[in-house]
């Protein structure tokens, strides 16, 4: 089962550059700052109500989060819902014909246990499944 909205990811090019708008102007706290080697990325949580926002800056050329750049710019990455039994829900996803990018999890930031849908079909949006 879907919890809730765990995070909302937004592609920056410098966190350290946004991160005054996240904490002075909207006067979010920061909740810490850390790198996932594998996936190229350092990433920014900062507390917003009961969902956090992710800031993902790419490390490398190669990062996902760079590719996106390119393409798109900076903005909304992707929305990740808070489950439990991520594989399970992987599974349930597949049987009714969700395409996924992750077909089994993978480790995300925070050590959470993650697992993308493949926006097409989600109408366009990437969701990530996140179990902590």
């Amino acid at each position: 089962m879907i919890k809730g909205i765990d995070h909302i990811g937004i592609a920056v090019h410098s966190i350290e550059y946004v991160r005054p708008f996240y904490e002075q102007t909207l006067n979010l706290p920061l909740l810490g700052i850390e790198y996932v080697e594998d996936q190229q990325v350092k990433v920014a949580f900062f507390q917003c109500g009961d969902v956090k926002l992710e800031l993902l800056e790419p490390t490398s050329d190669s990062s996902p989060i760079q590719q996106f750049l390119n393409k798109r710019g900076e903005g909304l990455h992707h929305v990740a819902f808070g489950t439990q039994t991520i594989d399970q829900r992987i599974t349930q996803l597949k049987r009714k014909g969700i395409r996924m990018i992750d077909e089994t999890p993978r480790i995300g930031a925070g050590g959470a246990q993650i697992a993308f849908l493949h926006p097409s079909s989600s109408a366009g949006v990437l969701y990530e499944l996140c179990e902590k």
